[in-house]
C-alpha cells in the first residue's frame, strides 16, 4: 500500500468508529419501533462507507462482512423484506464483528474473530434457511471446526479500567481456573514509584491457555472489560469459531416487542434520490475534522491571552494623563473581545452529553437480557454540552452507576409484578446545567436501598458509622472502599470495588456525587460536574499576604461573625453558628502556614458534598475568571489545592479545593 493511502487510516479508523455507532443507535431505533426511512438509510449509508474505504486500503474481511450486511439493509429499505429479531441480532452481532475487525487492522494485529460465523448468520437470515442467534453459527452452516492446540490472549487494560470498578487480576483468576495458565506480565509502563497513580492500571498480560479450554469461558471472563481493554484472542493450530454470546430471552427487551412478520414501515427511496439528507441538511452540519490536540493548544494560547490582558488592564489602572482615558477604553474592548474570544474556543471543546448517552442502549439491552430483565431507557437533556475532556472521563463511572443500577436496583419481572409495579423497569438518564454547572443524574425506579442492611454490612466490614445516622449518612457508607451487599460474588458485582472508584474519579474533576434513595421507589445518584477544567469563575481572597480563589460555584455568601456565635468544641476545634446550623471554621492561613490575622475578620461560607465550611480569611479582594493551570503537571500535588492561576500582577494564586478541604471536616451539628 502506497504512503498516500496510509496517511488516511486515521480518518478511516475514526469515522468507521462513528460509523458503528451510528449502525448501532439506528438498528436499536428500529427494534424499538422509533425507526423510519431515514434510519435505516443512514445505517445503511454508515455500511456502505465503512465497505468502501475497507475495501480503498485492503481491508479484506471488512469489506466481505459490510457487503454482506449492506445486502440484506438494501433489502430492508427497500421493503422487500420484513425487519425480524433474527436480522436484528444478526445485524448487531456484525456491527460487533467488525468492531474487532477494524481494531486488529488499526493495531496491524490478527483478528480475535474473522467474522466467518456472522457472515454465515447473515447469509442464513437472506436465504430464510435457518434462523440462529447471534454469534452462534449453525451446525449446517459450516463443519464443527478443530479444536486450536492452544489460546494465546493478549489483555492490555486501559489506564481507567480500575475507576469502572473492575479488577483485571480478577480476570487472571478467571483465567487459571480454566487450565494450565502461562502468563507473562509486561511492566514497561509501570512509572517510578513516586509517581504511581493507585488509581490507574500500568500492567498488561499476555496469556497462554490449552486448546481443550472453552473460548466461551475465555471470553466470558473478558465481557464486562471488552470496551475498557485491547483483547486479542487467538486459537492457534486450527481454525477458532466465532465468540457465542448468551441468548436474550424475548422479555429482556430494553423496549416495545420486535416486529416478527410484518414488513418494517420503510419506504424505498425514489430514483434518482441522494441516499444522503439534503443538500441544506448536509450544509447545516458541514464541520471539519480537527485533532484535539490542535484545540487544546489553542485553548492555552487564548488562556495565555486571557492572563496578558488582565496584566495590561492592571497596568493602564496606574496611567495618569491625557492618554489614560483613551487606553482604558482601549483596554476594555481588549477585555471583552478577549473574553468573547475565549468563549468561542471554549465551545469548540464542548459536546452535547448524547455522546456518553448514546452507548447505554445497547449496554442496557444486552444486560437486562443476561439478567433476565425488562429494563426501559429514558433519556433527558441529551443536547446539554459539556467539555470534552470531562466526557472522555465520566463515561466508565456512568457505566458502572447503570450497571448497579439493573443488577441491584431494578428488581426481576416476578418481584415487580408482586410488588404492584409495571413489570418493566426503568432506567432515566438525565443531564442539565445549574449555573456554572453540569449536573447528571442516574436513576431507577427499582427496591431502593436497604437501610438496616447497609448499617449491618458496614459494621461487620469495620466501617465507621456515625451515631444516630441520617438516611444521608447510611447513604453515604456504601462508597467506602472494600463496600458491598452482595451475597455472591459475580462479574457484575460483589468484590467491593467500584462506587469509591467512581466518587473518587468524579471528585478528581472538581465534581461531586450525591445519593438519594426510597424504599420501593427506587434510587438516584446526582453527578455535579463543572462545564470546563480550563476556565472558572472565581471569588479572590488574600490571606496572609498571599492571594487564593475560592471557586465561585462553591461559595454561598461572606460575613463578619460575631463573636458570641464562635463557639470551641472539645475535639472539633471552632465552630461557627449561622442560623441553627454550626459549622467547622478554617483558617486558611493557619491551614497553609501563611500566616495572617489570628482572628480574620472575615469568614467565607462554602458548600461542597452536600456539607457546608466556614473559612477564615483577611480580605475578599474580587470576583474574576481565572485561567486553570494544572499545579500536579507543573510541580506536585497538594492537599486542598486544586489548581493555580496566574493574577494580573503576575503573582500565582492557588485554587482551593472546596469539596476536600469539607470531606477533611465533620459538621457539629446543635443538640
Amino acid at each position: 500500500m502506497s504512503n498516500d493511502l496510509k496517511r488516511f487510516h486515521a480518518t478511516f479508523f475514526e469515522e468507521s468508529r462513528e460509523g458503528l455507532e451510528a449502525m448501532e443507535n439506528g438498528l436499536l431505533d428500529l427494534e424499538a419501533g422509533r425507526g423510519n426511512a431515514d434510519t435505516i438509510n443512514s445505517v445503511f449509508r454508515a455500511a456502505h462507507s465503512i465497505k468502501g474505504g475497507s475495501a480503498t486500503f485492503g481491508f479484506t474481511k471488512v469489506a466481505e462482512l459490510t457487503h454482506v450486511l449492506e445486502t440484506l439493509l438494501d433489502e430492508l429499505r427497500s421493503g422487500k423484506r420484513p425487519l425480524t429479531s433474527d436480522a436484528v441480532d444478526a445485524m448487531l452481532g456484525s456491527v460487533d464483528i467488525l468492531r474487532g475487525l477494524l481494531k486488529a487492522a488499526e493495531l496491524d494485529a490478527p483478528p480475535a474473530d474473522d467474522g466467518a460465523a456472522v457472515v454465515a448468520q447473515l447469509n442464513a437470515v437472506l436465504t430464510g434457511k435457518a434462523t440462529i442467534a447471534v454469534g452462534k453459527s449453525p451446525a449446517a452452516a459450516a463443519p464443527k471446526p478443530k479444536a486450536p492446540d492452544k489460546f494465546d490472549i493478549v489483555f492490555a487494560p486501559k489506564a481507567s479500567m480500575f475507576m469502572s470498578g473492575n479488577d483485571p487480576l480478577r480476570i487472571v483468576r478467571e483465567l487459571a481456573e480454566l487450565g494450565t495458565l502461562q502468563t507473562t506480565c509486561d511492566l514497561s509502563d509501570l512509572p517510578a514509584f513516586a509517581d504511581l497513580d493507585p488509581s490507574l492500571s500500568y500492567l498488561k498480560w499476555t496469556h497462554v491457555l490449552p486448546g481443550n479450554a472453552s473460548e466461551a469461558a475465555i471470553r466470558d471472563a473478558f465481557s464486562w472489560v471488552e470496551d475498557e481493554c485491547d483483547l486479542i484472542i487467538n486459537g492457534q493450530g486450527a481454525a477458532v469459531p466465532a465468540a457465542p454470546e448468551p441468548e436474550a430471552p424475548a422479555a429482556a427487551s430494553v423496549a416495545a416487542p420486535v416486529v416478527e412478520a410484518a414488513p418494517v414501515a420503510v419506504a424505498a427511496p425514489p430514483a434518482g434520490a441522494p441516499p444522503a439528507a439534503s443538500a441544506a441538511a448536509r450544509e447545516e452540519d458541514a464541520s471539519i475534522r480537527v485533532q484535539a490536540s490542535k484545540v487544546d493548544m489553542l485553548i492555552n494560547l487564548v488562556g495565555e491571552l486571557v492572563i496578558t490582558q488582565a496584566m495590561l488592564k492592571q497596568v493602564g489602572s496606574e496611567v495618569e494623563g491625557p492618554l489614560a482615558e483613551r487606553l482604558l477604553a482601549g483596554l476594555e474592548t481588549l477585555e471583552r473581545n478577549t473574553r468573547d474570544l475565549q468563549e468561542a474556543v471554549i465551545s469548540v471543546r464542548m459536546l452535547p452529553v448524547d455522546a456518553v448517552f448514546k452507548r447505554f442502549p445497547r449496554l442496557i439491552r444486552d444486560l437486562a437480557g443476561r439478567l433476565g430483565k425488562q429494563v426501559n431507557l429514558k433519556t433527558f437533556g441529551e443536547s446539554t454540552e459539556l467539555d470534552k475532556g470531562l466526557i472522555e472521563k465520566i463515561s466508565d463511572p456512568m457505566v458502572h452507576l447503570v450497571r448497579n443500577a439493573i443488577d441491584h436496583g431494578l428488581e426481576t419481572t416476578e418481584d415487580r409484578i408482586k410488588a404492584g409495579k409495571d413489570p418493566v423497569g426503568t432506567i432515566t438518564l438525565a443531564a442539565s446545567h445549574q449555573g456554572g454547572n453540569i449536573i447528571i443524574e442516574v436513576s431507577d425506579d427499582g427496591k431502593g436501598l436497604n437501610r438496616d442492611r447497609i448499617l449491618a454490612k458496614a459494621r461487620e466490614k469495620g466501617i465507621a458509622v456515625p451515631d444516630n445516622p441520617t438516611d444521608s449518612d447510611v447513604w453515604n457508607l456504601i462508597f467506602a472502599p472494600g463496600f458491598s451487599t452482595a451475597d455472591a460474588v459475580t462479574d457484575l458485582s460483589g468484590r467491593g470495588v467500584g462506587m469509591d472508584v467512581v466518587r473518587r474519579n468524579i471528585q478528581s474533576l472538581g465534581g461531586e456525587t450525591l445519593l438519594e434513595s426510597a424504599t420501593g421507589k427506587g434510587t438516584k445518584v446526582t453527578i455535579k460536574l463543572p462545564l470546563t477544567l480550563a476556565i472558572l469563575d472565581g471569588m479572590t481572597v488574600g490571606v496572609g499576604g498571599e492571594v487564593f480563589v475560592l471557586p465561585l460555584g462553591y461559595v454561598i455568601e461572606s460575613m463578619k461573625p460575631a463573636p458570641e456565635n464562635v463557639r470551641s468544641v472539645s475535639g472539633e476545634g471552632r465552630v461557627l453558628k449561622v442560623r441553627g446550623d454550626y459549622l467547622p471554621m478554617v483558617h486558611l492561613g493557619a491551614l497553609f502556614g501563611m500566616g495572617g490575622a489570628e482572628k480574620p475578620p472575615i469568614t467565607v461560607i462554602v458548600e461542597g458534598d452536600g456539607q457546608k465550611l466556614a473559612l477564615e480569611v483577611d480580605d475578599l479582594i474580587g470576583q474574576q475568571q481565572v485561567v486553570v493551570k494544572s499545579l500536579e503537571t507543573n510541580y506536585r500535588r497538594i492537599e486542598g489545592i486544586s489548581g493555580a492561576t496566574i493574577l494580573g500582577d503576575g503573582r500565582v494564586a492557588l485554587i482551593i479545593d472546596v469539596p476536600g478541604l469539607v470531606r477533611g471536616r465533620q459538621v457539629v451539628k446543635a443538640a
